[in-house]
């Protein structure tokens, strides 16, 4: 790792870059790439039980996406203290950081047991797919504090400069999971047939194994483990911007699974497929994100200004280079890919109809996630929680009811995402080349801790 006193146009170096990025890359690709393995497992039993796994895996992913500060904000604190020189200090934001995931975690558990009902019912349009989705998430819902323990290692290992670890931690638990989810749903090797419900102990295994690990971590590390108000609070303060930037995402995400749920169960499983490949590609891009809010959030934290300027616009330009090979990846997948994932023609024909309003909406992706990164590294969580919930209302909200109500289908919600991002984009480049986010000192908090 490097010290504080490493020199800005040594961090920004391509080597450095990807030294950090690649295997980011890998932790963010994993977990999307499993759940289209468990998607293909679960595909295998049907339209109604891949409709199940739709629904609940997505009110359990925006259950814990919605604390992500404990990763992102975690990361932009632990990286100003890096760059500062204060490297115990920088490893203590992920013993609290863990505390709260802890915390936060045992709470969820019990509070949604008592209403994932009605929400499952509301999200899925009630019937057999609600029934479906609410037998697997109560089950699944168990490996929630273990989720979040994970996000809080990944942030502070990543705000140190360490990505290596991590990775390996996260692979461990994803392959135990890619190992058991065929075994239990399907009854193999003397299992018993579990169906819906083995794919989600199958993920809960695997959670444990990693989140686990990541308490070794900190266990390790050798700063104190007792908690301490006055950091958590200090991350609350953070989270409180990033959680209701999450917030948008998630009333997005919702509400365009309530209208595709009334569009069959054809139109969830596609649009969940379908997701998932999108979800693969944006935190693959975030990868490069990553690598930009360590090393700017380093940068700023010795007071470095400049260089964080220089690799935040280096970081954007690879960024949008490699979101365009990979649209380009998509695109000759077409006639393909969507067959990987289902065998049922009726999900496949929804797939293709929203197929190439997802691949356009790649590049533009590409410079959305970078510029993201630096602006998270900079702890500029007040503007893009602003700018992403204006986005919500002016685009993506109104796109999708829009799409209810005239019957555009699964095309309509799509378009919505499609001007979602655009908007995005427009206000983070503006953001970037005005300067304003660019404060320096290891104190993250602006003016406010």
């Amino acid at each position: 790792m490097p010290s504080a006193e490493t020199s800005a146009t040594e961090e920004a170096s391509p080597r450095r870059i990807v030294g950090l990025a690649l295997p980011a890359l890998g932790v963010l690709a994993a977990e999307p790439l499993y759940l289209l393995f468990d998607a293909a497992v679960v595909g295998r039993l049907g339209a109604l039980p891949l409709a199940g796994l739709a629904v609940g895996g997505l009110v359990l992913a925006q259950v814990s996406t919605q604390l992500t500060f404990l990763s992102y904000g975690t990361t932009a604190r632990a990286a100003r203290l890096h760059g500062a020189g204060r490297e115990r200090d920088a490893v203590r934001e992920g013993v609290q950081a863990t505390w709260l995931a802890l915390g936060i975690g045992v709470v969820i558990i019990g509070v949604m047991q008592i209403l994932c009902g009605p929400i499952l019912s509301l999200i899925g349009g009630g019937g057999d797919i609600a029934d479906a989705a609410t037998e697997w998430f109560r089950v699944a819902v168990v490996g929630v504090p273990f989720i979040l323990i994970s996000l809080a290692g990944n942030g502070w290992m990543r705000g140190v400069q360490d990505t290596v670890r991590p990775l390996r931690y996260v692979l461990t638990g994803l392959g135990l999971s890619a190992l058991l989810c065929p075994v239990l749903v399907h009854g193999l090797v003397g299992f018993p047939d579990l169906g819906l419900v083995g794919s989600a102990i199958a993920n809960v295994v695997g959670q444990c194994v990693a989140g686990a690990f990541f308490v070794g971590a900190v266990v390790r590390a050798g700063v104190p483990l007792r908690p301490s108000w006055t950091v958590m609070r200090a991350q609350l303060v953070l989270g409180r911007d990033l959680v209701l930037r999450s917030l948008a995402f998630q009333a997005c995400f919702l509400s365009a699974a309530a209208v595709a749920s009334r569009f069959g169960a054809a139109s969830v499983a596609a649009n969940q497929v379908v997701l998932h490949m999108w979800n693969l590609v944006s935190l693959t891009l975030d990868s490069l994100a990553i690598a930009a809010q360590t090393l700017v959030g380093a940068a700023l934290g010795r007071s470095d200004v400049g260089g964080a300027t220089r690799l935040g616009w280096r970081l954007t330009i690879w960024s949008t280079v490699f979101a365009v090979v990979i649209a380009a990846v998509f695109a000759g997948g077409y006639s393909v890919i969507p067959g990987l994932f289902n065998t049922d023609q009726s999900v496949i024909e929804a797939m293709h109809s929203i197929w190439w309003v997802f691949v356009a909406i790649v590049p533009i992706a590409g410079v959305v996630f970078a510029l993201d990164g630096v602006l998270l590294g900079a702890g500029d969580a007040a503007f893009l929680r602003t700018a992403t919930l204006v986005c919500a209302l002016v685009g993506f909200l109104p796109s999708i009811w829009m799409a209810l109500a005239f019957d555009w289908g699964l095309r309509g919600i799509w378009f919505g995402l499609g001007i979602f991002v655009a908007l995005r984009m427009i206000a983070v480049v503006a953001r970037t080349l005005s300067g304003k986010w660019a404060l320096v000192g290891a104190d993250i908090q602006r003016g406010t801790v």
